[in-house]
């Protein structure tokens, strides 16, 4: 399944296909001409309606990250590996100015946020190692 929803988290369920499925093609686990569930399919499998689900579809095919192959269905675009990878450094651009604003407003120097962001780093990555071992 490409998609888990979160109804509580306060973003539109449209949306979060959306972005799942960005990231899935910005990180490789669906690749060029590779078919997605048809939307009845994604609907059942996430509990979610058909019509949240036809409009992420629509929306993603606007981008240029779908396009639909008549008697197949819809199948990730030949442009999508790049449009989803520039999407996803946005979204995490906005994230990560939203907490410099912060920092900024809370009077935390540069070197404290880069001090922060090395210590995290540092921490993930080795929490990743664990997890793969």
């Amino acid at each position: 399944m490409i998609c888990h929803i979160d109804a509580g988290n306060g973003i539109p369920i449209y949306e979060q296909i959306e972005r799942q499925v960005k990231f899935a093609v910005a990180n490789g686990w669906l690749l060029v001409g590779e078919r997605i569930p048809s939307v009845r399919d994604l609907a059942t499998q996430t509990a979610v309606n058909v019509n949240t689900v036809s409009r992420a579809y629509r929306d993603l095919q606007q981008q240029g990250v779908l396009i639909a192959i008549r008697g197949t269905g819809m199948v990730i675009s030949g442009q999508a590996p790049q449009i989803c990878k520039q999407d996803r450094l946005e979204m995490i651009r906005e994230r990560l100015r939203s907490v410099l604003q912060e920092a900024l407003q809370n009077q935390i120097s540069v070197g404290e946020i880069r001090t922060l962001v090395d210590d995290e780093w540092h921490q993930l990555s080795q929490d990743q190692k664990t997890d793969e071992a």
